[in-house]
């Protein structure tokens, strides 16, 4: 059996507003930038196209939200995006120096069962504030590649594609978290009917 190279593939950015992700989604795009709008609302649509290593990436800049609990519009449109569409990847791009408010959102992606790469970015931020992260624990831990950035300065650019292209073709299974016996039981019989 041949198996079958897929060379394109789709990424999509995502993140807390002001965690730099309109920053890294310039560093990775360059000038190959596109907008439109998501299908009949006025959330804009950025994309973007990078060549790296025979594949070439198309990166969505998803909105940016705090969580998908669809709460506004933005939350909606990432959420439909990534249900309807579905990327190979989610890069969700986290202020480093801001990490536990940020991993929320990454959390939810792992839960949908969708492959994740975790974007530290701002490590320099981070670093003057006197925040020390262990990379390759919190990648152990999570189970996700995570990639330290300083996206302002493109540091890290390549590193970031390196993994996508390593972790397109992964399987991801979705994260299990227990919220106690009463909500899960209620989860599980919620998830049937819907």
């Amino acid at each position: 059996r041949i198996m079958h190279m897929k060379n394109k593939v789709t990424i999509a950015l995502s993140g807390n507003p002001n965690a730099g992700k309109t920053t890294v989604f310039n560093a990775i795009t360059g000038a190959r930038q596109h907008i439109a709008n998501y299908p009949g609302v006025t959330v804009e649509k950025k994309y973007g196209t990078v060549n790296h290593k025979g594949y070439e990436i198309e990166v969505v800049d998803l909105p940016g939200t705090y969580s998908l609990t669809a709460y506004s519009l933005e939350e909606v449109v990432a959420r439909d995006y990534l249900v309807n569409e579905k990327p190979d990847m989610v890069v969700t791009i986290v202020d480093a120096s801001n990490l536990e408010r940020n991993l929320y959102l990454s959390v939810q992606f792992m839960e949908m069962g969708i492959p994740v790469c975790l974007a530290l970015n701002m490590m320099d931020v981070a670093k003057k504030r006197g925040i020390d992260i262990n990379v390759d624990r919190l990648s152990e831990l999570l189970g996700i590649p995570v990639v330290p950035m300083v996206a302002r300065t493109g540091k890290g650019k390549e590193e970031l594609l390196a993994q996508v292209a390593k972790g397109i073709d992964k399987p991801a299974s979705p994260l299990f978290i227990s919220y106690g016996q009463d909500i899960d039981k209620a989860l599980d019989e919620m998830e049937e009917i819907i």
